[in-house]
């Protein structure tokens, strides 16, 4: 049986006076590159309503026990958020934010989880490990 995941995330940054928005764009759809975005005052706003591409990106860098200790950090009953450095994100690289924000502001995700329950899908995004490799709850290895 498949499991149908169905969330919502929004992605706030700060755009500084001294940055080009295209350029802070760019560095969320690096690590978000189905984000559709809106301009506000002071900050570029984007949304996406899949976590694919940045759950590839988390199992290629070897950080899923650090992308779910963020995650849970962050759980609510019907989401969770976390925080990334925007200068990583510049390069591409998923860094978590943890401590006072950067000078130019960090990148804020929260993620409004309708299916499955927030437990599952953070488990599908950065599932458990084992020694470092991924696990499924069924004892699979892989994603």
């Amino acid at each position: 049986m498949t499991t149908v995941y169905s969330i919502d995330a929004r992605i706030e940054v700060p755009v500084n006076d001294t940055e080009v928005t295209d350029r802070v764009a760019d560095a969320v759809e690096a690590l978000f590159p189905n984000a559709e975005f809106a301009h506000e005052p002071g900050k570029l706003v984007a949304e996406t309503h899949t976590f694919d591409p940045f759950s590839d990106r988390l199992h290629e860098q070897e950080i899923l026990d650090t992308a779910r200790r963020e995650f849970t950090k962050g759980t609510t009953d019907d989401g969770f958020s976390f925080a990334l450095k925007k200068q990583a994100a510049f390069e591409g690289v998923i860094n978590f934010a943890v401590g006072e924000p950067d000078e130019l502001g960090d990148v804020e995700v929260t993620v409004t989880v309708r299916e499955p329950s927030v437990e599952e899908y953070i488990d599908h995004v950065a599932p458990p490990t084992r020694d470092g490799t991924p696990i499924d709850p069924n004892g699979d290895r892989g994603r």
